[in-house]
């Protein structure tokens, strides 16, 4: 248990907006007088990406999360990416089926 800063370098996730989800580390904060602050954020893959701050939510220092990661440890996969994976696991079952056949 402890306290966690809003910092540059800690580990948040994004809780709103198009990139919910997405974890990754803090770069920098930009302040526009009058509008939304905005947040720089970089991914585990080296993929920066910038949210509302409203949408960022601390969950570590810059060492390791506070809180146990999701599945995909909070990293977004482009269409492709995805494709490739679920095509990838269903080709390689069928090439199995195929294989014990003959």
């Amino acid at each position: 248990m402890g306290i966690v800063k809003f910092q540059n370098g800690s580990i948040v996730m994004i809780t709103g907006g198009n990139n919910i989800g997405r974890i990754g580390v803090l770069q920098s904060l930009e302040k526009h007088p009058g509008s939304f602050e905005i947040a720089h954020v970089r991914d585990a893959t080296g993929n920066t990406f910038a949210t509302r701050l409203g949408n960022v939510f601390v969950i570590g220092d810059g060492k390791e999360p506070v809180i146990s990661i999701p599945k995909g440890e909070g990293i977004r996969l482009t269409l492709m990416e995805e494709r490739q994976k679920r095509v990838g696991v269903e080709e390689d079952a069928s090439e199995e089926e195929e294989d014990d056949e003959n």
